[in-house]
């Protein structure tokens, strides 16, 4: 009793599920176009129970080959059921042109239903094999690799996407790809898009109806004009295809084979930038952009640092132009920029931010004017060029130096040449001459000197010789010698640019990296702070050393951004040395 209870029950509850959906005739074709020697197949199916007195449109045009074929379906999935009931027939056109397939209909509850009517187009007939049964040919009819592009005359600069989708229709399965041969993309800057999976979905291609997926998209900026050609995309398949026989119990038998698939090669013609209406200042920026320049700090004083952060942000070719650069006064003096990059690419391309930060240090007090900056750039929405004016900016020093300027108003004069007497001498007509001490130089005492000088060597050279192998007998102090003379030839670079802050600072890392290369053998893509510390602590090198050599990097990089004075170089000069003699020592 309980278990019938149950079953009433469930049943109850399909039913008022069922009878809760909308009623609807909906109609599908298996292609919208096809060729006069062609088929299609139609069907129409009602998604609710009850129905009855199915009628059938007139099919103008066609010849009904096979139907109609009726069919039933119910499923229950997570606690919802679902109906449907199919009528479908095999249809084959008779004539060319547009063809229009009038609505069905059916009843349902004393109501009826109307189908919507589908325009069908009919071609040339289309060539077949001798036998349309053949694999190969019912794989080419079924499976369509295409490489879609978003546009196809882009101006050189301007964004596009290209996207290679795989078309398979509903009578064939796929079971494997392979990518033999990836495009190439000749001429144009390119970013290929991570794809998180192979969803499938529902499409059209050529008229028909078909499941695809997303096999590979790129985001392409061209770089110049001209034809430029995409390459084609090649695949192997393995493909099932029907054979046409069915097994004992009417299944389809199907036959899987391997074939090669390749897109058609597309071709882009990009546009040139207009001439017309050009900025002097146009770099290439080719987009939607905003520009702006700022300053971290306009009251300061001298030797204090403040940032000149040039920016631009939008939407466009980020990547491939430069930002415009800033002109200082002489009396700021300006460090090479920093740049920073967030970009990304999205639906609209690419999309982000980019900047330039320049560091100024003043050296004396005043005033000073940072002059305006623009920025030009192109907008393919518009077709015109846009520039974007800043204001000017002002740096105020308030402490520090007095600048002092000179003005000479004074021009040299021309002057005439006075003679004196004595600007010109007769030639001497008598002379006073003596005759110089024509004594030899044997038996002089230079001689004696000279004679007696190499006796005196001998004990000097033996004093000099015991000396030479006391400090050969000392591999302590030998050790500590050679240690500093490998370190004054790593640093002699760096000690000629002793008062040239920036040449002198990249000297000197040049040197203790050199130094490494040398001594332990490391490639410079190694010689990183963290992978410094790492192969000196497998050495056995005390850490002291090594927070000492690390300490000597760090002060490198910071000193190039810090003002700093001679006696400072010199002082970083001798800790160097001094890094270096140690490392020796322990090594």
């Amino acid at each position: 009793m309980k278990l019938r209870f149950y079953i009433s029950v469930f049943i109850t509850l399909c039913t008022l599920s069922i009878s809760a959906q909308k009623a609807e005739l909906s109609v599908a074709v298996s292609k919208n176009k096809l060729g006069l020697n062609q088929r299609l197949r139609i069907e129409y199916s009602i998604n609710k129970q009850g129905a009855d007195n199915f009628k059938a449109p007139d099919f103008t045009g066609f010849e009904v080959i096979q139907g109609p074929s009726q069919s039933v379906s119910q499923s229950w999935i997570n606690g919802k059921v679902s109906f449907t009931q199919s009528y479908s027939y095999i249809l084959k056109p008779k004539r060319r042109g547009e063809l229009i397939i009038q609505p069905a209909n059916i009843k349902i509850n004393g109501r009826t239903i109307d189908s919507k009517m589908m325009k069908i187009i009919v071609t040339a007939p289309i060539a077949t094999p001798d036998n349309p049964n053949d694999p190969d040919y019912i794989a080419e009819q079924n499976i369509h690799l295409v490489a879609e592009i978003s546009k196809s005359r882009p101006y050189v600069g301007e964004g596009i996407y290209v996207e290679y989708r795989l078309y398979v229709s509903e009578n064939v399965s796929v079971y494997d790809t392979s990518v033999t041969e990836a495009p190439q993309y000749n001429g144009f800057w390119n970013q290929e898009i991570k794809i998180n999976g192979f969803p499938v979905k529902m499409g059209k291609y050529n008229g028909e109806n078909y499941r695809y997926i997303v096999l590979q998209k790129a985001f392409l900026i061209p770089t110049k004009t001209g034809k430029l050609t995409i390459d084609p995309m090649k695949m192997d398949i393995v493909i099932g295809v029907p054979t046409g026989r069915a097994d004992f119990f009417g299944n389809v038998i199907t036959k899987n084979i391997k074939k090669d698939f390749s897109s058609v090669k597309k071709v882009i013609q990009p546009k040139s930038l207009p001439l017309e209406g050009k900025p002097d200042n146009f770099t290439g920026a080719v987009g939607q952009f905003n520009f702006d320049v700022s300053l971290s700090k306009d009251i300061l004083k001298a030797n204090e640092s403040s940032e000149i952060k040039v920016a631009v942000n939008g939407r466009g070719n980020l990547k491939l132009f430069e930002l415009p650069a800033v002109k200082t006064p002489k009396e700021l003096e300006t460090y090479q920029p920093e740049r920073k990059e967030s970009v990304r690419i999205t639906s609209n391309g690419l999309s982000g931010s980019f900047s330039d930060t320049y560091t100024v240090v003043p050296q004396y007090k005043g005033k000073y004017k940072l002059p305006d900056i623009s920025f030009s750039y192109f907008d393919p929405k518009t077709e015109k060029y846009n520039t974007i004016n800043t204001d000017d900016l002002y740096v105020d020093v308030l402490e520090g130096k007095e600048l002092i300027t000179t003005t000479d108003n004074t021009s040299p004069q021309q002057k005439n040449v006075v003679s004196s007497g004595k600007s010109f001498r007769y030639i001497q007509t008598k002379t006073d001459l003596e005759v110089k001490d024509d004594s030899d130089f044997y038996q002089s005492y230079l001689f004696y000197i000279l004679l007696i000088l190499p006796l005196l060597f001998i004990p000097l050279a033996i004093i000099i010789g015991k000396n030479n192998e006391k400090r050969r007998s000392d591999v302590v102090g030998l050790r500590l010698r050679k240690a500093e003379k490998l370190a004054k030839k790593y640093l002699s670079a760096a000690q000629k640019q002793l008062g040239k802050k920036e040449a002198f600072y990249e000297a000197l890392e040049r040197a203790l990296h050199n130094y490494l290369k040398a001594k332990l053998g490391v490639e410079t893509s190694d010689i990183s702070k963290e992978n410094i510390t790492q192969i000196l602590q497998k050495r056995d090198i005390n850490d002291a050393t090594i927070k000492q050599f690390i300490d000597v990097l760090k002060a490198s990089d910071f000193a190039r951004y810090t003002p700093v004075t001679d006696t400072e170089m010199k002082q970083e000069y001798e800790r160097a040395k001094q890094v270096i003699v140690e490392l020796d020592k322990q090594l």
